[in-house]
């Protein structure tokens, strides 16, 4: 088999990231992938850390924080690249490292987000008089008052009405936002039609579930010049509409980038030369096969999609290459007494340790392999969930990976 300038190992946000960019750069990348990802389960939007200004927050982090290895300069590429990539899908993305965006969720509250999908951007709600929650018949996991009650904490001073449209969609049974969205890519009229009854105006605003489709900004794109009010879609629980938007975007891409792409492929160990990998192994229902590559990312995951794993307490393992993993030493220091602390979690924390050049480190400090790097939530020493860092951390790091 022919030599890859890069094999990425991992379909999630930071391999498909990793892929992207180094195409981009005239690379011939493959990627190599077991399981669908982590992109349907997520909201769409990206975090890059929990501040009013999260480019200002990140020059206050320690030193073994993620960040402050890829460098602020290649945290803001990456979100550019981020936004180039999702444009060319016709799937523009608002929003800068310098600010949040407010995005309603499926609850009635508001998140905030460094990079928000156009159609979830509701920075322009306050602004509105009237606000029209739509609900879908059939449709589960929205619940349109619950919805009203939590927003009205917001905005005490805007009027707010509960419509319930019927679009008859699978013939009355119930449907989750995936289905609905699927349904209506190409069919957008029936919710077009829907919404115009409710004659809103310019003042007005209308929230409805993730359903515009599941294919870029089209579907909003044919719904919304025929609605005088702005429109609106909130988060929702899993598979998520704009998650997988934002998967088949970067899949796009990769695909007309020449990328090689191997679903269902699961790496079980490299080839070592020394301090270099010159390969790895991938494991499959009839033999094992050798993909040769001048340079490896490993984007697996943490313990969430088995890219650590740990069948003994404070043992943790990377399974591929068996490089170190840092782990909290100690039961008192695995979790917080209380499961909503406002402080990290032990366990969170655990992953990879690395140089500047993301390439992975024994405890001594000492790189184990000069053109391994190491991207996304394989890496340790920040606690993603409570610090809200997931996305960004898996977009710059990618980048960072790539273009070394």
């Amino acid at each position: 088999m022919k030599i890859s300038d890069l094999i990425v190992i991992g379909g999630g946000l930071a391999g498909l990231m990793s892929a992207a960019v180094a195409a981009s750069r005239g690379k011939k990348v493959t990627l190599l992938t077991y399981g669908s990802g982590s992109l349907p389960l997520a909201s769409g939007t990206i975090d890059f850390l929990n501040a009013e200004a999260p480019d200002a927050a990140i020059k206050n982090l320690p030193a073994h924080h993620p960040y402050k290895k890829i460098g602020l300069k290649n945290i803001d590429a990456a979100a550019k690249f981020f936004c180039e990539v999702t444009a060319q899908d016709n799937l523009p993305y608002n929003g800068r490292l310098s600010a949040q965006i407010p995005v309603v969720t499926a609850v009635g509250t508001l998140k905030y987000s460094a990079l928000v999908p156009e159609s979830m951007d509701a920075s322009r709600l306050a602004s509105k008089k009237k606000i029209f929650v739509a609900g879908i018949k059939g449709l589960k996991d929205f619940y349109a008052k619950m919805l009203v009650d939590n927003l009205k904490k917001y905005f005490s001073d805007k009027t707010f009405e509960i419509v319930n449209l019927d679009l008859e969609l699978l013939g009355g049974r119930d449907i989750t936002s995936m289905d609905a969205a699927q349904i209506l890519t190409g069919n957008e009229q029936i919710l077009a039609d829907g919404l115009k009854k409710l004659n809103a105006t310019e003042d007005d605003a209308i929230i409805i579930p993730p359903i515009l489709g599941l294919e870029g900004n089209s579907s909003r794109a044919e719904v919304k010049p025929q609605l005088r009010a702005e429109i609106f879609e909130t988060t929702c629980l899993p598979p998520s509409p704009p998650g997988i938007r934002l998967q088949r975007a970067f899949i796009k891409y990769l695909q007309k980038s020449g990328v090689r792409i191997f679903e269902n492929s699961k790496v079980v160990r490299g080839i070592f030369d020394g301090k270099k990998i010159s390969g790895v192994v991938v494991e499959n229902a009839v033999r094992e096969k050798i993909f040769p590559a001048r340079k490896v990312i490993l984007a697996t995951g943490g313990f969430y999609s088995g890219g650590i794993t740990m069948r003994e307490f404070e043992n943790p393992k990377e399974p591929i290459f068996d490089i170190p993993v840092f782990f909290p030493m100690g039961e008192n220091n695995w979790s917080n007494k209380n499961l909503f602390e406002n402080r990290p979690q032990g366990f969170s924390m655990t992953g990879i340790f690395t140089n500047e050049n993301l390439n992975p480190i024994d405890e001594d400090g000492k790189v184990l392999f000069e053109n391994l790097h190491v991207v996304g939530a394989n890496l340790g020493g920040s606690d993603f969930i409570f610090e809200r860092s997931a996305g960004g951390v898996a977009i710059s790091s990618a980048y960072k990976g790539a273009i070394l």
